[in-house]
């Protein structure tokens, strides 16, 4: 039976090594994390900052994106949390991780987590550039 450990939408900064922890026990072989962070630039452009800014349902979709990656096979629990609010270059904006008891699940896994929450979360990015313009991504 695999667990969701943490599935969070939120303002504090996030730990990677927290999430890590959360998933680990004597059960695992392996343990995949991934961390999302704000780069300092984007499409040749100089980012200053990034804005999230999530839907009322963030939470609700992202324990449903959790859970079904929990049911796949072969995994033993996972974690995951998205950040909103200004965060810096250097933030983990996107903190995940994955145990099972071999390395192909845990890898496999965390990248399906990874690429559900991107695509399903209704999350917001205000990129601030450092010309002091601005724009909108993934925004419906």
């Amino acid at each position: 039976m695999s667990t969701v450990l943490r599935a969070a939408v939120g303002d504090q900064p996030l730990s990677v090594a927290e999430h890590e922890q959360l998933v680990g026990g004597p059960q695992a072989g392996a343990v995949v994390t991934f961390a999302g962070v704000v780069r300092e630039h984007d499409h040749g452009r100089a980012v200053t900052l990034l804005e999230y800014v999530g839907h009322p349902s963030a939470a609700a979709v992202i324990a449903e994106v959790a859970a079904e990656v929990a049911a796949e096979a072969g995994v033993i629990a996972l974690a995951v949390s998205h950040r909103v609010g200004t965060l810096a270059v250097g933030d983990v904006a996107l903190a995940c991780a994955v145990s099972s008891a071999h390395r192909g699940e845990a890898f496999t896994a965390c990248a399906r987590l990874v690429e559900e929450v991107k695509h399903r979360l209704p999350i917001w990015k205000r990129q601030v550039f450092a010309d002091g313009t601005d724009e909108w991504v993934n925004c419906p």
